[in-house]
């Protein structure tokens, strides 16, 4: 059945179990944050795309308040909880001034391939490598979560969403797989094209081939 939630859109995308801070400055944001912490409520957060609120959303909860400003602005931590799918927006909701909706609560399924997950692995070194990161999975492959990995993989707000769509893991990893073929050799062939000119003006020692 559906609920009531207040929602609170933004143009990014949220993920469960991702933490997310926030400075809130709206008076109609700083109600709900008050209200979260008095009441101990939940609020999604819904991509806005294209100037229109998205379906699927993540139902964050407020960890609690960094820093509260004179003028009653203030930095929050959330941390995405679950996946939610807005059935109808209200731009107001039980005479509130901030934004709700009727919503159903999803459970993900996590259905993850090993064979998929090692092949993501292995590709994220070499985009890792290639672009100077260092950055450990301790759990190797089977480590790998679409949701913890999505926003550091260069996928724009488009695929970002599209991935939140998905209710099996393995159909997320699958997407996140095509991009990271579709990306890698785009991002190898930019560093070796840097790589080669950085060496403009330097003298080279080439060894000429013999006959």
């Amino acid at each position: 059945m559906p609920q009531k939630l207040p929602l609170f859109p933004l143009s990014l995308v949220v993920y469960p179990g991702e933490q997310l801070k926030l400075h809130i400055f709206e008076p109609r944001y700083r109600q709900l944050i008050r209200e979260c912490l008095d009441k101990e409520i939940t609020f999604g957060i819904p991509a806005v795309i294209e100037k229109k609120v998205a379906t699927y959303a993540t139902e964050v909860k407020l960890l609690r308040i960094e820093k509260k400003y004179g003028g009653g602005e203030m930095d929050i931590t959330t941390e995405g909880q679950r996946r939610i799918k807005v059935l109808e927006f209200f731009r107001e909701i039980h005479a509130k001034p901030y934004p709700g909706g009727d919503i159903e609560r999803e459970e993900d399924i996590m259905d993850a391939d090993l064979s998929v997950q090692e092949n993501i692995f292995d590709r994220l070194k070499q985009l890792h490598q290639a672009l100077g990161i260092r950055k450990s999975y301790p759990e190797g492959p089977a480590g790998i979560r679409a949701y913890d990995i999505a926003h550091h993989i260069g996928m724009n707000l488009e695929q970002e969403y599209e991935l939140l769509t998905f209710t099996h893991e393995s159909d997320r990893l699958a997407l996140i797989l095509e991009h990271l073929e579709r990306i890698l050799p785009v991002i190898l062939e930019t560093e070796r094209l840097k790589a080669k000119a950085k060496l403009n003006g330097h003298y080279k020692n080439i060894i000429p081939p013999e006959f």
